[in-house]
């Protein structure tokens, strides 16, 4: 598989690997289980999924999964996942989701991850990009603006979670 590696020299962007996994654990809070994950991780758990992560990458599935990384270490500061397929979106609609662990909120990462993954997402052929968003959430809502998501429809999923949706035409992304 061809490594794939986003930056715009603050942050870079690469294939969630399972040496990840430790980091990923000490970063989790409260926030993350509560926005992201729904429960806290296991190490079992989360090496499971970085290992499907990276299936999808290798079969060239919908899901793509990044670290985001700062510095020359490649210290990993949370994630941003890119699903090109997935309940309620439509042909060419990419779903958004990211998350930073705790030191390293605040700082704007989370607005750079998005604009990178939107970028790669119009790329790979994502027409419109969507971040999906708790309204009890609003520091969320504020990097889909960030970022230049505007307000759309909002949503309710399975199990009746109003999801507040905000959206973005990759082919600006793509310039």
């Amino acid at each position: 598989m061809h490594e794939v590696k986003l930056s715009d020299e603050i942050i870079t962007l690469s294939p969630l690997r399972l040496d990840d996994v430790e980091a990923h654990l000490a970063g989790e809070d409260e926030l993350l289980v509560r926005w992201l994950n729904g429960c806290p991780g296991t190490r079992e758990g989360v090496e499971a999924y970085f290992r499907h992560c990276r299936e999808q990458w290798e079969t060239t599935r919908p899901l793509r999964a990044f670290g985001i990384r700062l510095g020359a270490d490649g210290v990993l500061a949370g994630t941003v996942d890119l699903r090109f397929e997935g309940e309620g979106l439509a042909p060419g609609q990419v779903n958004v989701a990211y998350g930073l662990y705790l030191l390293w909120r605040g700082r704007g990462l989370a607005t750079r991850a998005v604009l990178l993954a939107s970028q790669y997402a119009a790329s790979e052929g994502g027409v419109e990009a969507v971040i999906q968003v708790e309204p009890e959430n609003p520091a969320s809502a504020a990097v889909a603006r960030r970022a230049g998501f505007t307000p759309g429809e909002p949503t309710h999923g399975k199990d009746g979670t109003r999801f507040d949706w905000y959206i973005r035409d990759l082919h600006a992304a793509a310039q």
